[in-house]
């Protein structure tokens, strides 16, 4: 059964930082693509990082040069590290994994206040 654990969401002044972390269980982790998604109130659900197995990463241009996803293979988690936040950048993160089907965690929400 997999599983996917959200944690380190809340609430930060414009320009703070926050880091995000998924705990993932119930797949061979180090084999899978690992991402984080967004999804802000009123607004589709959009894509912020991959990291691969490898550990090559993409993001969204939205957070390129702001945020910077990473893995820790020994500890199955996958974290986000979020600098200069904006407003516009609040929203509830889900951590998400393709393993034969999407699993999706339940997701932590960050509000970044003006």
């Amino acid at each position: 059964q997999v599983q996917l654990v959200e944690s380190g969401g809340g609430l930060v002044q414009a320009g703070g930082s926050l880091r995000l972390s998924c705990e993932a269980s119930g797949i061979i982790f180090s084999i899978n693509a690992m991402n984080w998604y967004r999804q802000a109130p009123g607004k589709q659900r959009e894509l912020v990082a991959v990291i691969t197995s490898g550990g090559s990463t993409n993001y969204a241009e939205s957070v390129k040069g702001r945020f910077t996803i990473s893995r820790d293979n020994a500890k199955q988690t996958v974290t986000l590290q979020m600098n200069s936040l904006k407003p516009e950048d609040t929203a509830v993160y889900y951590c998400n994994v393709f393993f034969e089907i999407n699993y999706w965690g339940k997701g932590t929400l960050v509000t970044v206040s003006s």
